[in-house]
């Protein structure tokens, strides 16, 4: 049985990509493409950057053919101002659009956005009802289990905002007040998939790390599909490990110190077209320690990494890199 948002066709059970701040741009989202993810998201973009116009809240719009399907995600605490910024960004043609209530970082919870919303439900569900009132295409939520241990109200969340006119829900299997620290539980999203008035696909986020894990959760947790977020980080290549362990039963090798470089330098390209030399090259050292993790004494050519500011530098050090370090496993 296929997974669908609206009329979008996911497949089987799908693997999505986590909407993450400062990761998930369009030159990240290339390489995890071009390795199987079956659909992603934007960063989350700001309602009040949006219909200030800020640069960066509009930058944050870019979607391109080959990435989709594809949703954009917003945030906001004002009804009206999520209502605009639903029109702003159904206009940049995603496939649909995803709003956010799980952020936890302060400066959104802390100003009524993002996992904010999970201490008024009354509210979260006006807002909804705004959101899809306001565009034709399909509106997803990505959300967590709740404020904290003792108002775990995710459960009540998915039956409000499905009537409402939600097609999908993403559970982060933490609450707001356990920020990314202790073990994701799934336990409560396994409760949600089994409601019988829940007809929405619900998908799982959180800790998901492994292909082993990914298959294990998928029959445990009974979910529909599987959404991945720190785990990518310089490590796109999960995508299709998973998706080789659904259908083989075995773990995929691990890409080749070749591939790690060809892709890394894909990443550096994409980023310099998409943002310009100056800030493509700067945005892309937070990545280079992820692209080349468990590469023994590899601080001498991070720090290089970090330092260079022109592409060919870049890629000169890349090659050495391929070169150094062929003869060691990663």
């Amino acid at each position: 049985m296929s997974v669908k948002i609206g009329n979008i066709d996911l497949g089987e059970f799908p693997l999505l990509l986590a909407p993450m701040e400062d990761v998930s741009d369009p030159p990240f989202r290339y390489v995890c493409k071009q390795n199987g993810v079956d659909m992603m998201y934007t960063e989350f973009i700001s309602s009040e950057g949006l219909i200030r116009d800020a640069a960066k809240s509009r930058q944050k719009l870019d979607v391109f053919e080959y990435e989709r399907p594809i949703g954009i995600q917003i945030f906001g605490s004002d009804v009206e101002h999520m209502r605009q910024a639903t029109e702003i960004s159904a206009a940049a043609k995603p496939d649909l659009i995803d709003i956010n209530y799980g952020c936890p970082v302060k400066n959104v919870a802390c100003r009524g956005a993002g996992a904010s919303l999970l201490q008024d439900i009354d509210k979260m569900v006006q807002m909804t009802a705004a959101v899809v009132k306001a565009t034709n295409l399909p509106v997803t939520v990505k959300t967590r289990l709740g404020w904290d241990d003792n108002t775990k109200n995710v459960y009540e969340v998915a039956e409000r905002l499905q009537d409402v006119g939600i097609q999908a829900l993403t559970i982060h299997g933490r609450t707001r007040a356990q920020m990314y620290k202790g073990k994701a539980d799934w336990a409560l999203i396994r409760e949600i998939k089994r409601n019988p008035r829940i007809n929405i696909p619900i998908f799982g986020n959180g800790d998901v790390d492994s292909p082993q894990k990914a298959a294990d959760w998928r029959l445990e947790y009974e979910v529909d599909g599987i959404m991945v977020g720190r785990a990518s980080i310089g490590y796109p290549w999960i995508f299709r490990e998973i998706k080789h362990f659904f259908k083989t039963g075995e773990q995929l090798d691990p890409p080749t110190l070749k591939e790690r470089v060809e892709t890394c330098k894909i990443h550096l390209q994409k980023s310099v077209e998409w943002k310009g030399p100056k800030t493509g090259i700067f945005e892309m050292r937070r990545h280079y320690a992820n692209y080349f993790k468990g590469i023994p004494n590899f601080k001498e050519y991070r720090t290089k990494l970090v330092s260079l500011e022109h592409m060919n530098a870049i890629e000169e050090v890349l090659q050495e890199i391929e070169y150094q370090f062929s003869g060691v496993l990663v």
